[in-house]
């Protein structure tokens, strides 16, 4: 095994839209969408770790936050 670390960094905007989408994936029925019970394991400490650095995922304002940060990712036509 691997001692080797990965470091990921995004943006805000890019953290609460995947906090968003992986509790959205967790919640399905996960065989259906992943078919290796290994992938699992970085998900969830990905999942974890953006849980431990989003305050906004408590506000209030939680849902008008989420999307404003999803229009802004979208690219424009």
């Amino acid at each position: 095994m691997s001692d080797v670390q990965v470091t990921i960094k995004l943006t805000s905007d890019e953290a609460l839209v995947l906090s968003h989408w992986l509790e959205k994936l967790q919640m399905t029925d996960l065989s259906r969408v992943v078919d290796d019970p290994a992938v699992w394991a970085p998900v969830h400490r990905i999942a974890a770790t953006l849980d431990k650095s989003l305050p906004e995922l408590f506000a209030s304002d939680y849902d008008q936050r989420l999307a404003a940060a999803r229009q802004r990712l979208r690219p424009e036509d």
